[in-house]
């Protein structure tokens, strides 16, 4: 696998978030990590990025243990994170947002690039000189997209890529994952879009009160309408 969490406890304080919680995503995979709101999926994100310091457990990636590393040093090692709520650089330009973080560490043949992240957000590219404050949300998210692509990641990690956003936007974004996954990139998505979610991913995680409590395909997901209303219904 190459990202494997086993058993992950992390805290705030000493309230107790993450209760034991596994998931995997292999080279190549689109995987989901499923909830309603305040079951610790962005909390999971934290500690797999080290944001949140994990109290017991396992993140290793790529058959590495990165679980007591600093943050910085994961994404070195080919993480890349879409944060929830976007955080773009608001008083950057467009082009300065995508080059702040540019790098390929890897040594990918075909590497992501100004160019190119151009290219897959055509959007982007005719507002290249206007600030990020300055972007409709949508747009905002196509450029935090864009700015972890353009860190050249083995694996892209988005928290609520589509959360407040237009539906014709959403399916934007939506076809810009399928884009990306048909081009290999495996991706950890964490939203509540199951329609689309399971139209899209190769395997689904739902999580419950810090851990998680289904895991399976999105064919058995799809077919089983009483587990999606128990776990994911509002």
């Amino acid at each position: 696998m190459m990202l494997r969490v086993h058993g992950l406890e992390a805290f705030y304080g000493a309230s107790q978030a993450l209760f034991g919680m596994d998931l995997a995503v292999d080279a190549g995979e689109v995987v989901t990590l499923m909830g309603r709101n305040g079951m610790g999926k962005t909390t999971t994100v934290h500690a797999i990025m080290g944001v949140l310091p994990a109290r017991r457990g396992i993140v290793e990636f790529e058959g590495t243990r990165v679980d007591h590393l600093p943050s910085f040093r994961i994404a070195r090692l080919g993480l890349g994170l879409v944060p929830e709520g976007r955080q773009i650089f608001p008083n950057l330009s467009v082009r300065e947002n995508l080059i702040a973080a540019a790098a390929n560490r890897s040594g990918r043949g075909n590497p992501w690039t100004l160019a190119r992240a151009f290219e897959f957000f055509p959007r982007l590219a005719e507002r290249a000189r206007n600030r990020g404050s300055q972007l409709s949300g949508g747009e905002q998210q196509m450029l935090a997209i864009g700015r972890a692509l353009m860190t050249n990641p083995k694996l892209l990690i988005l928290d609520e890529a589509t959360e407040g956003l237009a539906p014709l936007i959403r399916q934007e974004i939506w076809t810009c994952i399928g884009r990306l996954k048909s081009e290999g990139q495996a991706i950890l998505v964490i939203d509540k879009n199951v329609a689309a979610l399971i139209g899209l991913a190769d395997r689904h995680h739902i999580v419950e009160k810090g851990r998680v409590v289904w895991t399976g395909t999105s064919e058995v997901l799809a077919a089983d309408s009483d587990l999606q209303h128990r776990y994911l219904g509002v």
